[in-house]
């Protein structure tokens, strides 16, 4: 048995190599570069960055990147933070092949920024992201396999 990768305070921290969606590699593979974890950024960087990652074919890194926000952010925008990574790891299951685990985050993150949908801030297409989450999941509970295209993240 292999020893786990742990942090100086006894966290794990899995220190393998990971592909474009975020599986784990064999040690010594060349793998994507991982998002830096515990970086402050303001809403539109982290917006931008999201959707670049989006863009590029890399959703589980998107959600890193909005994990950082929801991790750091106190107040009202906490939960469209979660909710916005809970749809990119919805995305990532859908890219990985887990339709099961795709409808039900997607589902997830859709209700989750519900209550931002009347008044969406930093320019978040909130009513769209539903719209795609919702039938991004219903395609995923229809059928074994669905490739996804990125939503985007503003209006």
């Amino acid at each position: 048995m292999s020893r786990r990768d742990r942090d100086t305070e006894g966290r794990a921290r899995n220190a393998r190599p990971r592909d474009g969606l975020g599986r784990p590699l064999p040690y010594g593979a060349d793998g994507v570069e991982r998002q830096p974890e515990g970086i402050a950024r303001t809403p539109a960087q982290t917006l931008a960055e999201a959707q670049q990652l989006l863009d590029d074919g890399k959703p589980f890194h998107a959600h890193e990147v909005f994990e950082d926000a929801w991790k750091t952010t106190d107040g009202p925008d906490r939960e469209l933070w979660r909710g916005l990574a809970q749809l990119a790891v919805g995305l990532t299951h859908a890219a990985r092949g887990n339709a099961v685990g795709a409808a039900s985050l997607l589902e997830r993150g859709a209700a989750n920024i519900e209550p931002f949908r009347s008044e969406p801030p930093h320019g978040v297409d909130v009513a769209g992201l539903q719209e795609w989450a919702r039938s991004l999941a219903d395609e995923a509970k229809r059928s074994v396999r669905v490739v996804p295209e990125p939503p985007r993240l503003t209006c």
